[in-house]
Protein backbone atom coordinates (compact mmCIF):
# COMPACT_ATOMS: atom_id res chain seq x y z
CA UNK A 1 0.00 0.00 0.00
CA UNK A 2 1.15 3.52 -0.86
CA UNK A 3 0.17 6.66 1.05
CA UNK A 4 -0.89 9.84 -0.74
CA UNK A 5 -1.74 13.26 0.55
CA UNK A 6 -4.64 15.16 -0.97
CA UNK A 7 -6.26 18.57 -0.53
CA UNK A 8 -9.97 18.68 0.23
CA UNK A 9 -12.59 21.41 0.31
CA UNK A 10 -13.17 21.91 4.03
CA UNK A 11 -15.84 24.59 3.72
CA UNK A 12 -17.46 26.72 1.05
CA UNK A 13 -16.01 30.23 0.97
CA UNK A 14 -18.08 33.30 1.70
CA UNK A 15 -16.20 36.09 0.01
CA UNK A 16 -12.51 35.62 -0.69
CA UNK A 17 -10.82 32.26 -0.31
CA UNK A 18 -8.76 31.59 2.80
CA UNK A 19 -6.65 28.77 4.17
CA UNK A 20 -9.64 27.78 6.32
CA UNK A 21 -11.48 26.56 3.21
CA UNK A 22 -8.88 23.81 2.61
CA UNK A 23 -7.76 20.75 4.53
CA UNK A 24 -5.13 18.08 3.99
CA UNK A 25 -5.77 14.36 4.33
CA UNK A 26 -3.70 11.21 3.86
CA UNK A 27 -5.19 8.20 2.11
CA UNK A 28 -3.89 4.70 1.40
CA UNK A 29 -3.85 3.75 -2.28
CA UNK A 30 -4.68 0.22 -3.32
CA UNK A 31 -2.35 -1.61 -5.64
CA UNK A 32 -3.53 -1.55 -9.26
CA UNK A 33 -6.02 -4.24 -10.24
CA UNK A 34 -6.41 -5.51 -13.80
CA UNK A 35 -6.80 -2.53 -16.15
CA UNK A 36 -5.63 -0.03 -13.52
CA UNK A 37 -2.64 2.28 -13.27
CA UNK A 38 -0.95 3.98 -10.33
CA UNK A 39 0.37 7.47 -11.00
CA UNK A 40 2.50 9.92 -9.01
CA UNK A 41 1.74 13.51 -9.94
CA UNK A 42 4.59 15.75 -11.08
CA UNK A 43 2.71 18.91 -12.05
CA UNK A 44 -0.77 20.29 -11.41
CA UNK A 45 -2.63 23.18 -12.94
CA UNK A 46 -4.22 26.01 -10.94
CA UNK A 47 -6.97 27.82 -12.82
CA UNK A 48 -9.53 30.56 -12.14
CA UNK A 49 -12.52 28.30 -12.92
CA UNK A 50 -11.73 26.32 -9.76
CA UNK A 51 -12.98 29.16 -7.57
CA UNK A 52 -16.62 29.13 -8.80
CA UNK A 53 -16.65 25.33 -8.38
CA UNK A 54 -16.27 25.90 -4.64
CA UNK A 55 -19.74 27.45 -4.57
CA UNK A 56 -22.77 25.19 -4.40
CA UNK A 57 -24.25 26.34 -7.69
CA UNK A 58 -25.14 24.53 -10.89
CA UNK A 59 -22.70 25.07 -13.73
CA UNK A 60 -21.15 23.29 -16.70
CA UNK A 61 -19.15 21.11 -14.29
CA UNK A 62 -20.34 19.88 -10.87
CA UNK A 63 -19.27 21.89 -7.82
CA UNK A 64 -16.56 20.55 -5.58
CA UNK A 65 -17.97 18.57 -2.66
CA UNK A 66 -17.19 19.56 0.92
CA UNK A 67 -15.01 16.90 2.50
CA UNK A 68 -13.88 15.52 -0.86
CA UNK A 69 -10.60 16.03 -2.72
CA UNK A 70 -10.39 18.83 -5.25
CA UNK A 71 -9.47 17.97 -8.82
CA UNK A 72 -7.98 19.56 -11.91
CA UNK A 73 -5.57 18.96 -14.76
CA UNK A 74 -2.30 17.26 -13.83
CA UNK A 75 0.73 15.59 -15.38
CA UNK A 76 2.09 12.50 -13.67
CA UNK A 77 4.39 9.52 -14.07
CA UNK A 78 3.19 5.92 -14.06
CA UNK A 79 4.74 4.01 -11.16
CA UNK A 80 2.81 0.74 -11.49
CA UNK A 81 0.50 -0.62 -14.17
CA UNK A 82 -1.77 -3.56 -14.88
CA UNK A 83 -3.05 -1.96 -18.06
CA UNK A 84 -1.13 -3.11 -21.15
CA UNK A 85 -1.33 0.40 -22.59
CA UNK A 86 0.86 1.87 -19.86
CA UNK A 87 4.21 1.04 -18.30
CA UNK A 88 6.22 2.55 -15.42
CA UNK A 89 7.89 5.78 -16.48
CA UNK A 90 5.17 6.80 -18.93
CA UNK A 91 4.04 10.42 -18.65
CA UNK A 92 0.26 10.78 -18.47
CA UNK A 93 -2.29 13.57 -18.23
CA UNK A 94 -5.29 13.31 -15.93
CA UNK A 95 -7.96 15.35 -14.22
CA UNK A 96 -6.73 14.31 -10.79
CA UNK A 97 -4.58 17.12 -9.50
CA UNK A 98 -4.57 18.31 -5.87
CA UNK A 99 -3.04 15.01 -4.67
CA UNK A 100 0.34 13.30 -4.64
CA UNK A 101 -0.72 10.06 -6.27
CA UNK A 102 -3.73 7.96 -7.29
CA UNK A 103 -4.82 4.62 -8.73
CA UNK A 104 -7.43 4.62 -11.52
CA UNK A 105 -8.49 2.66 -14.60
CA UNK A 106 -6.14 3.33 -17.51
CA UNK A 107 -9.04 4.66 -19.59
CA UNK A 108 -9.03 7.77 -17.36
CA UNK A 109 -5.51 8.70 -18.48
CA UNK A 110 -3.99 10.16 -21.64
CA UNK A 111 -0.44 9.10 -22.45
CA UNK A 112 1.82 12.00 -23.42
CA UNK A 113 4.64 12.32 -25.90
CA UNK A 114 6.47 15.46 -24.70
CA UNK A 115 8.13 15.93 -28.14
CA UNK A 116 11.17 17.39 -26.46
CA UNK A 117 9.13 19.98 -24.54
CA UNK A 118 8.83 20.26 -20.74
CA UNK A 119 5.88 18.06 -19.68
CA UNK A 120 4.05 20.95 -18.02
CA UNK A 121 3.66 22.49 -21.49
CA UNK A 122 0.68 20.14 -21.83
CA UNK A 123 -1.04 22.02 -19.01
CA UNK A 124 -0.40 25.34 -20.78
CA UNK A 125 0.10 26.26 -24.42
CA UNK A 126 -0.43 22.66 -25.63
CA UNK A 127 -3.10 22.00 -23.03
CA UNK A 128 -6.37 23.50 -21.90
CA UNK A 129 -5.25 27.12 -21.82
CA UNK A 130 -3.78 27.04 -25.31
CA UNK A 131 -6.84 25.23 -26.60
CA UNK A 132 -9.09 27.84 -24.99
CA UNK A 133 -7.19 30.65 -26.70
CA UNK A 134 -7.29 28.93 -30.11
CA UNK A 135 -11.01 28.07 -29.91
CA UNK A 136 -12.06 31.45 -28.57
CA UNK A 137 -10.18 33.55 -31.07
CA UNK A 138 -10.48 31.49 -34.24
CA UNK A 139 -13.79 29.64 -33.80
CA UNK A 140 -15.89 31.87 -31.52
CA UNK A 141 -14.65 35.34 -32.45
CA UNK A 142 -14.07 34.13 -36.05
CA UNK A 143 -11.02 36.32 -36.57
CA UNK A 144 -11.17 38.14 -39.91
CA UNK A 145 -8.61 40.11 -41.97
CA UNK A 146 -8.10 43.63 -40.65
CA UNK A 147 -9.62 43.00 -37.21
CA UNK A 148 -8.40 45.05 -34.26
CA UNK A 149 -8.24 42.69 -31.28
CA UNK A 150 -8.58 43.65 -27.60
CA UNK A 151 -7.62 41.08 -24.93
CA UNK A 152 -8.30 41.40 -21.20
CA UNK A 153 -6.14 39.41 -18.80
CA UNK A 154 -3.63 39.51 -21.63
CA UNK A 155 -0.61 38.38 -19.57
CA UNK A 156 -2.42 35.39 -18.10
CA UNK A 157 -2.25 31.76 -19.21
CA UNK A 158 -4.91 32.13 -21.90
CA UNK A 159 -4.42 35.80 -22.75
CA UNK A 160 -0.73 35.52 -23.61
CA UNK A 161 -1.58 32.88 -26.23
CA UNK A 162 -4.53 34.83 -27.65
CA UNK A 163 -2.29 37.85 -28.20
CA UNK A 164 0.32 35.83 -30.05
CA UNK A 165 -2.12 33.95 -32.28
CA UNK A 166 -3.68 37.28 -33.28
CA UNK A 167 -0.24 38.74 -34.01
CA UNK A 168 0.96 35.80 -36.11
CA UNK A 169 -2.30 36.15 -38.07
CA UNK A 170 -1.32 39.76 -38.80
CA UNK A 171 -3.63 41.78 -36.54
CA UNK A 172 -3.29 44.85 -34.36
CA UNK A 173 -3.54 43.68 -30.75
CA UNK A 174 -4.33 45.67 -27.61
CA UNK A 175 -3.62 43.88 -24.34
CA UNK A 176 -4.66 44.82 -20.81
CA UNK A 177 -2.80 43.58 -17.74
CA UNK A 178 -1.88 44.81 -14.28
CA UNK A 179 1.62 45.96 -13.42
CA UNK A 180 4.91 46.87 -15.11
CA UNK A 181 6.24 43.30 -15.33
CA UNK A 182 3.17 42.10 -17.18
CA UNK A 183 3.15 45.08 -19.51
CA UNK A 184 6.82 44.43 -20.34
CA UNK A 185 5.97 40.81 -21.20
CA UNK A 186 3.15 41.90 -23.52
CA UNK A 187 5.53 44.23 -25.34
CA UNK A 188 8.09 41.42 -25.62
CA UNK A 189 5.56 39.16 -27.40
CA UNK A 190 4.64 41.91 -29.85
CA UNK A 191 1.44 43.40 -28.47
CA UNK A 192 0.92 46.73 -30.26
CA UNK A 193 -0.79 48.72 -27.52
CA UNK A 194 -0.84 47.94 -23.80
CA UNK A 195 -3.07 49.05 -20.96
CA UNK A 196 -1.89 48.80 -17.35
CA UNK A 197 -5.34 48.82 -15.82
CA UNK A 198 -3.87 49.23 -12.32
CA UNK A 199 -2.30 52.53 -13.38
CA UNK A 200 -5.36 53.87 -15.23
CA UNK A 201 -8.30 55.74 -13.77
CA UNK A 202 -10.55 54.42 -16.53
CA UNK A 203 -10.14 51.31 -18.69
CA UNK A 204 -12.57 52.86 -21.17
CA UNK A 205 -10.47 56.00 -21.58
CA UNK A 206 -7.30 53.94 -21.92
CA UNK A 207 -8.89 51.76 -24.59
CA UNK A 208 -10.10 54.83 -26.46
CA UNK A 209 -6.48 56.06 -26.64
CA UNK A 210 -5.21 52.65 -27.76
CA UNK A 211 -7.97 52.07 -30.33
CA UNK A 212 -9.31 55.48 -31.42
CA UNK A 213 -11.16 53.86 -34.33
CA UNK A 214 -12.64 51.07 -32.18
CA UNK A 215 -12.21 47.29 -31.90
CA UNK A 216 -13.56 44.36 -33.90
CA UNK A 217 -12.78 41.48 -31.52
CA UNK A 218 -12.79 41.31 -27.73
CA UNK A 219 -11.42 38.24 -25.98
CA UNK A 220 -12.58 38.60 -22.39
CA UNK A 221 -11.03 36.82 -19.42
CA UNK A 222 -11.98 39.47 -16.85
CA UNK A 223 -15.47 40.95 -17.23
CA UNK A 224 -16.52 44.04 -15.30
CA UNK A 225 -14.98 47.33 -16.41
CA UNK A 226 -13.12 45.67 -19.28
CA UNK A 227 -16.34 44.36 -20.81
CA UNK A 228 -17.99 47.75 -20.43
CA UNK A 229 -15.03 49.43 -22.13
CA UNK A 230 -15.07 46.96 -25.01
CA UNK A 231 -18.78 47.57 -25.59
CA UNK A 232 -18.22 51.31 -25.65
CA UNK A 233 -15.38 51.06 -28.20
CA UNK A 234 -16.88 48.32 -30.38
CA UNK A 235 -17.25 48.74 -34.13
CA UNK A 236 -20.27 47.55 -36.06
CA UNK A 237 -20.47 43.74 -36.17
CA UNK A 238 -17.76 43.26 -33.53
CA UNK A 239 -17.49 39.79 -32.01
CA UNK A 240 -16.92 39.13 -28.32
CA UNK A 241 -15.53 35.77 -27.13
CA UNK A 242 -16.43 35.61 -23.44
CA UNK A 243 -14.05 33.21 -21.75
CA UNK A 244 -14.21 34.23 -18.08
CA UNK A 245 -14.99 36.92 -15.53
CA UNK A 246 -12.19 36.54 -13.00
CA UNK A 247 -12.81 40.03 -11.59
CA UNK A 248 -15.99 38.71 -9.94
CA UNK A 249 -15.03 35.17 -8.93
CA UNK A 250 -13.45 35.63 -5.51
CA UNK A 251 -16.02 37.87 -3.88
CA UNK A 252 -19.30 37.61 -2.04
CA UNK A 253 -20.71 40.48 -4.07
CA UNK A 254 -22.85 39.75 -7.09
CA UNK A 255 -21.29 40.62 -10.43
CA UNK A 256 -22.50 43.86 -11.93
CA UNK A 257 -24.82 43.62 -14.88
CA UNK A 258 -23.56 44.60 -18.31
CA UNK A 259 -24.06 48.30 -19.00
CA UNK A 260 -24.40 50.00 -22.36
CA UNK A 261 -26.31 47.05 -23.81
CA UNK A 262 -28.07 49.29 -26.31
CA UNK A 263 -24.94 49.12 -28.51
CA UNK A 264 -25.36 45.35 -28.82
CA UNK A 265 -28.37 46.10 -30.97
CA UNK A 266 -27.35 49.31 -32.70
CA UNK A 267 -23.89 47.98 -33.65
CA UNK A 268 -25.13 44.44 -34.32
CA UNK A 269 -22.63 42.86 -31.95
CA UNK A 270 -22.22 39.18 -31.23
CA UNK A 271 -21.42 38.24 -27.64
CA UNK A 272 -20.80 34.52 -27.15
CA UNK A 273 -19.64 32.64 -24.10
CA UNK A 274 -17.88 29.36 -24.67
CA UNK A 275 -16.54 26.28 -22.90
CA UNK A 276 -13.84 24.15 -24.50
CA UNK A 277 -15.64 20.98 -23.38
CA UNK A 278 -17.93 21.63 -26.35
CA UNK A 279 -15.04 21.71 -28.83
CA UNK A 280 -13.04 18.53 -28.31
CA UNK A 281 -13.82 17.51 -31.90
CA UNK A 282 -11.37 20.28 -32.88
CA UNK A 283 -8.56 19.19 -30.55
CA UNK A 284 -6.59 17.56 -33.37
CA UNK A 285 -6.60 20.75 -35.45
CA UNK A 286 -5.50 22.76 -32.43
CA UNK A 287 -2.61 20.42 -31.64
CA UNK A 288 -1.51 20.52 -35.28
CA UNK A 289 -1.50 24.33 -35.37
CA UNK A 290 -0.03 24.95 -31.93
CA UNK A 291 2.68 22.28 -32.25
CA UNK A 292 3.83 23.91 -35.48
CA UNK A 293 3.82 27.42 -34.01
CA UNK A 294 5.75 26.27 -30.94
CA UNK A 295 8.29 24.39 -33.07
CA UNK A 296 8.78 27.51 -35.21
CA UNK A 297 9.29 29.68 -32.14
CA UNK A 298 6.22 31.77 -32.95
CA UNK A 299 4.56 31.16 -29.57
CA UNK A 300 6.30 31.98 -26.29
CA UNK A 301 4.98 31.64 -22.78
CA UNK A 302 5.60 32.47 -19.17
CA UNK A 303 4.91 30.25 -16.18
CA UNK A 304 4.55 31.03 -12.50
CA UNK A 305 5.69 27.92 -10.61
CA UNK A 306 4.94 27.19 -6.96
CA UNK A 307 6.70 24.26 -5.29
CA UNK A 308 4.93 21.62 -3.26
CA UNK A 309 1.39 20.43 -2.61
CA UNK A 310 1.39 22.39 0.66
CA UNK A 311 1.46 25.62 -1.34
CA UNK A 312 -1.30 24.77 -3.84
CA UNK A 313 -4.09 26.59 -1.91
CA UNK A 314 -1.95 29.73 -1.77
CA UNK A 315 -1.28 29.45 -5.50
CA UNK A 316 -5.00 29.40 -6.23
CA UNK A 317 -5.69 32.35 -3.93
CA UNK A 318 -2.90 34.35 -5.51
CA UNK A 319 -4.56 34.15 -8.94
CA UNK A 320 -7.23 36.55 -7.72
CA UNK A 321 -4.61 39.02 -6.58
CA UNK A 322 -2.99 39.03 -10.02
CA UNK A 323 0.20 37.39 -8.74
CA UNK A 324 0.71 35.14 -11.76
CA UNK A 325 2.55 35.96 -14.96
CA UNK A 326 1.37 33.44 -17.52
CA UNK A 327 0.30 29.96 -16.42
CA UNK A 328 0.08 29.17 -12.70
CA UNK A 329 1.51 25.72 -11.94
CA UNK A 330 2.36 23.68 -8.86
CA UNK A 331 5.40 21.42 -9.10
CA UNK A 332 4.81 18.33 -6.98
CA UNK A 333 8.01 16.36 -7.46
Amino acid sequence: MVSSREIRLKSRPTGSLSDANFEFATVELKDPADGEVQVRNRWMSVDPYMRPRMNDVKSYVPPFEVGKALDGAAIGEVVASRDPGFKPGDLVQSGLGWRDAFTVPGKMLRKLDPRGLPPQTYLGVLGGTGFTAWVGLLKIATLKPGDVVFVSGAAGAVGQVVCQIAKLKGHKVIGSAGGAEKIAWLKEIGVDETIDYKAEKSVRQALARAAPDGIDVFFDNVGGAHLDAALALSRDFARFALCGSISGYDTAERSEGIRNTVVVVTRRLRLQGFIILDHFNELGDFLRDMSQWVAEGRIKWKETVVDGLDNAPGALMSLFKGANLGKMLVKLA
